[in-house]
């Protein structure tokens, strides 16, 4: 079992998905309350993350050991931890060639549309479930109680009661502008929508009135009292009735 406060050890098991169940749900909600933590995680994420795209490259070529994320990381685990990816995409640039080098720096600069992270919350833990919730509400008096204890004076949560849906579960989450939440929402057919929170990040990021779809999810967003939201559902589900928020 991990201990708190977390220590580098237990951190980047986390990172590496080392972790029981049990351990990352912990950890997880540690991080949600601590964002300083949670900003050196998700540096460390992200360049595991630009090694992982950078060897999709590879597509038909064998899995080299060398390029492990884990090892490479121990190697210069006296580096700077922002050099990182830096040193890792050039090692990948020197064995692959310039074609890898190049779609390594594409991966590391990505175009982020507006609250993409919430539409892949959606897809990640309502659609495809993958992940436990971290919270199972009752009725919605005590959903909003949970989420009030992360989220200061933001919104309260959408009432949908009068289109069949109702809040049923919660999960905390990280992201790069701070912890996120995501609140489940089902009405008695099974269908599901999602209500997204977090903060506008370091460079306040507020957001004007707006909707999108893509890969067939529909997401409302706004902006207010310090926090950017999100409603997400299947396209066509968000009717003028339940857009009532």
């Amino acid at each position: 079992m991990i201990s708190l406060p977390p220590n580098e050890r237990d951190l980047h098991a986390y990172v590496d998905h080392q972790l029981l169940e049990s351990d990352r749900r912990v950890l997880e909600t540690y991080l949600a309350a601590h964002p300083d933590v949670a900003a050196q995680v998700r540096a460390w994420q992200q360049d595991a993350q630009a090694l992982r795209a950078s060897l999709s490259g590879v597509l038909q070529q064998p899995a080299n050991p060398e390029l492990d994320p884990a090892l490479i990381r121990r190697r210069i685990k006296h580096q700077s931890r922002r050099h990182f990816a830096s040193a890792a995409v050039l090692l990948i640039a020197v064995s692959l060639g310039g074609i890898g080098g190049w779609h390594a720096r594409e991966a590391t600069q990505p175009t982020m549309l507006p609250m993409a992270d919430a539409m892949q919350a959606f897809r990640l833990f309502a659609q495809d479930g993958i992940m436990p919730a971290d919270y199972n509400a009752q009725d919605s008096s005590t959903m909003q109680a949970w989420l009030d204890r992360y989220f200061n004076q933001a919104h309260r949560l959408p009432d949908l009661s009068q289109a069949g849906f109702k809040p049923v579960s919660g999960r905390l989450l990280t992201t790069e502008q701070g912890a996120a939440a995501m609140v489940l929402y089902e009405d008695p057919q099974g269908r599901r929508m999602s209500f997204y929170i977090r903060p506008p990040g370091p460079e306040n990021g507020f957001l004007p009135r707006g909707s999108r779809s893509a890969d067939g999810l529909q997401a409302e967003y706004w902006s207010g009292s310090g926090y950017n939201y999100a409603m997400v559902s299947p396209v066509g589900q968000l009717t003028p009735q339940t857009m009532k928020f």
